[in-house]
């Protein structure tokens, strides 16, 4: 397991050494990259079309950035109402996933990232004994498709957890329009560098901590990004069902119903189905830093 998510976290080093060969090019390179990648773009748009089946025209699905309420979260949030308009162009359509649907699958071409409008995905990967590893959860506001950047085709299945709505962004305009606004491109090195950061946390869930310690962190976890949405800080709804936690953290399904009944049993949640509230966060916290050091 550790050997997995350390590959993983390798190929999200080989994403930041990309983008920072990206800054070094020189201005002509530059330009010249930003043509083709508007062409690629164009082409891509046509070749996208046979795929989009629930996409009714471009007039009606068209998103603007601008305008949506979620762009603090997965946009720079230092942009003027002008380059916001420039940055409408990033997004080709808005796409519509039923739960259980896949949004991309394990080796097929990387063409777009895409900024999660509505609803909950998990993305996941096949063991070589034929089962699935949950890889990570991804919620409204957060940018999915990242892992198809070094090899230029994904390497993990996204897969809806419900209804999901999703703004479509070609990455080859993405990379044009980098380079004419260095926030942007900025923006998209900080995304990338959180998700750094977010394999090398789960790389230490899975190796140093206890069952309980990482049942706790990652009900923290998920109620701290759910409040940076605008949701309740004790109250979630688990879009993943226990076994998938399970998955994610390492754990087999009945530790993972024990721990929950545990946490139950001495007051710190309450747990109704999918429905759980956070009574005692500081209790939670504990469980995770029993020493009180930051």
């Amino acid at each position: 397991m550790a050997l997995f998510y350390q590959c993983r976290f390798d190929a999200y080093q080989k994403i930041v050494c990309y983008c920072l060969d990206m800054l070094s090019s020189t201005l002509v390179g530059q330009l010249d990259l930003a043509n083709k990648a508007l062409k690629r773009y164009a082409i891509g748009i046509e070749g996208n079309k046979s795929n989009m089946t629930s996409v009714t025209t471009p007039e009606t699905i068209k998103v603007a950035c601008s305008s949506c309420n979620l762009r603090e979260l997965c946009m720079p949030i230092s942009f003027g109402a002008d380059d916001m308009k420039r940055l409408d162009e990033v997004v080709a359509t808005r796409h519509h996933v039923k739960q259980g649907e896949l949004l991309f699958r394990d080796g097929e071409p990387f063409k777009s990232l895409f900024a999660i409008r509505t609803g909950f995905f998990k993305t996941s990967v096949s063991t070589p004994e034929g089962h699935e590893q949950v890889t990570g959860f991804q919620m409204a506001g957060e940018i999915i498709g990242l892992d198809g950047i070094v090899t230029d085709q994904h390497s993990c299945n996204a897969v809806a957890l419900e209804d999901a709505e999703v703004c479509v962004m070609p990455f080859a305009n993405v990379e044009a329009l980098s380079r004419e606004f260095p926030v942007l491109q900025r923006h998209v090195h900080k995304i990338m560098s959180r998700e750094i950061v977010r394999e090398n946390s789960m790389m230490l869930l899975i190796g140093n901590m206890r069952s309980e310690e990482r049942l706790a962190a990652f009900l923290l976890n998920l109620v701290q990004r759910l409040h940076a949405r605008g949701f309740s800080q004790s109250e979630i709804v688990l879009r993943m069902s226990r076994e998938e936690i399970g998955s994610y953290l390492g754990m087999k399904l009945e530790t993972v119903s024990r721990a929950f009944s545990k946490f139950s049993d001495e007051g710190i949640i309450e747990v109704k189905q999918r429905y759980v509230s956070i009574l005692n966060a500081p209790a939670l916290k504990k469980i995770v830093n029993p020493t009180g050091c930051v």
